[in-house]
């Protein structure tokens, strides 16, 4: 029992998400366990997830959980705020692994950092249009009024690395006039892309508005999970060949020299494989 218990606490974490959004869990995952060895999948051919159909997103969610499964993994995160609010519920009941989402952990932080209940939420369209920050933040909290606002845009601008171009500033400008003016004191960055904005999206929102991240949240949510499982790895820090393994649907260079960008780990290999074959 112990064997199989080290065997498995020693198995890589699956972190999958639409395409480089996802990286900034991958990275808080780096960051507050650095145990744990991951394997990250991207799907870079089919991004952005935010306008498909939540049909569509569970379908491709399915597949890339069978792909991580070959993987061999311990524990699977759905680091893409659209997939983890349209899928997750569904695929969950298929799985004999534990699986979390970005929402839960997000909405549950802003809940409790509200001071004068008004929460804004900015994500894709179909994760504000979900509803599931709304729900869940009330079922914290009935008395909370939560304002959502899609930013399709910010997803294929952080995707260029456009992260400080003056566009990007104005296209944030332009949402964001529409959601403070709510007297918000919390803001959600529901899509995994946004943490890579966030200089920005603070710097427009002001001091009196707190930015609530999803991915750093997850992380902590993660390591909680895998220590209530018995999974968590007790051994040294992720090291040896490959502690951090890379796949995408596409474009392997250029998502290779975008998580160079941002992770605290040089990535050697990202390999390109065909999805839609899981």
């Amino acid at each position: 029992m112990c064997n199989t218990e080290n065997k498995k606490g020693k198995a890589p974490i699956g972190v999958f998400d639409s395409g480089v959004g996802g990286l900034t869990v991958a990275r808080e995952i780096m960051r507050n366990l650095p145990n744990e060895r991951i394997v990250y999948f991207g799907d870079t051919a089919r991004v952005p997830y935010g306008s498909k159909s939540k049909d569509t997103v569970i379908r491709y969610s399915r597949q890339i959980i069978r792909f991580l499964r070959t993987q061999d993994v311990k524990a699977i995160v759905i680091a893409c705020n659209t997939a983890s609010a349209l899928a997750l519920e569904e695929v969950e009941k298929e799985l004999d692994i534990p699986i979390i989402g970005v929402v839960k952990p997000g909405a549950k932080v802003a809940a409790a950092s509200t001071r004068n209940g008004r929460i804004g939420v900015i994500g894709t369209e179909s994760t504000v249009n979900s509803h599931m920050y709304s729900q869940l933040i009330c079922s914290y909290q009935k008395d909370i009024q939560v304002y959502g606002k899609a930013c399709p845009l910010f997803v294929p601008l952080v995707e260029e690395g456009w992260l400080g171009d003056p566009v990007t500033e104005q296209v944030a400008k332009r949402y964001l006039d529409e959601l403070l003016p709510k007297g918000i004191d919390t803001l959600i960055l529901g899509c995994t892309h946004y943490p890579l904005l966030r200089p920005l999206i603070e710097r427009l929102a002001g001091e009196r508005v707190r930015l609530v991240d999803p991915a750093y949240e997850t992380a902590h949510e993660l390591g909680l999970l895998l220590e209530e499982k018995g999974i968590a790895n007790r051994g040294e820090k992720a090291s040896g060949k490959e502690p951090y393994r890379f796949f995408v649907s596409d474009a392997a260079d250029k998502f290779k020299h975008f998580a160079n960008s941002i992770l605290p780990y040089d990535i050697e290999t990202t390999r390109k494989i065909n999805i839609e074959e899981y």
